[in-house]
């Protein structure tokens, strides 16, 4: 049966087929401290197969080791890796990850459904499923048809001195130190994580992606 998503947030990103980069800490207050939160994505080529693209989604940031360890995926949110294949800023290719029971499940890359700010859980296309990892467990990854999946608490990757950047903003200094003060050391993320071969998004050589979190009703 497909379901019904509604747009919740979205953090768009256009880019080549090198490395894409973008963060996006806690100013969203509608669903700050919620699985909805999307801190940081990333998108490159994997260090261990050149074959391969990687696609990551943070989400609901600065979480202490005690907060980590009670964290767990909403059963009614999914994150959504959209892929525009044609340059045209519309999906052409999604690829869907939503979690139950302890699970999971990514479905995709697939042609959607529907694009923009519905979306519909493609039941139907592909998937691949693995547990969710707890904290401070040996990471579970699942691997199945050159697709790989993970999901799970990591240690925040951003790093950003918002005291020296505070500093920079009022007039105080005019650069950032070297070293600086990581803001966001000791803190963690729910991280999606999901390897595709680059032959299921097409040969094109640049594409444009973003990540959504999309709540089902």
């Amino acid at each position: 049966m497909k379901k019904k998503i509604t747009l919740l947030l979205g953090l768009v990103v256009l880019g080549a087929s090198a490395v894409l980069y973008a963060a996006d800490h806690i100013d969203a207050p509608g669903v700050a401290g919620t699985d909805s939160d999307i801190t940081d994505y990333y998108a490159f080529e994997s260090p261990e197969n050149s074959s391969n693209i990687v696609f990551v989604a943070n989400l609901r940031g600065l979480l202490s080791p005690s907060e980590t360890a009670q964290s767990v995926f909403d059963d009614n949110v999914m994150v959504e890796f959209n892929i525009d294949t044609d340059t045209d800023a519309n999906e052409d290719l999604v690829i869907q990850c939503v979690f139950e029971n302890g699970l999971v499940t990514a479905y995709g890359p697939t042609a959607p459904s529907s694009t923009g700010t519905i979306s519909v859980l493609e039941t139907s296309a592909s998937s691949i499923s693995t547990n969710i990892t707890s904290y401070g467990n040996t990471p579970s990854i699942g691997n199945e048809g050159g697709i790989k999946i993970f999901a799970g608490p990591r240690d925040d990757p951003f790093f950003m001195d918002f005291a020296q950047y505070g500093q920079i903003i009022g007039g105080n200094a005019s650069s950032f130190n070297n070293p600086g003060s990581d803001t966001f050391a000791g803190t963690n993320v729910m991280s999606v994580v999901i390897e595709v071969p680059k032959s299921l998004i097409g040969t094109s050589g640049n594409i444009n992606t973003w990540v959504t979190s999309n709540r089902i009703q």
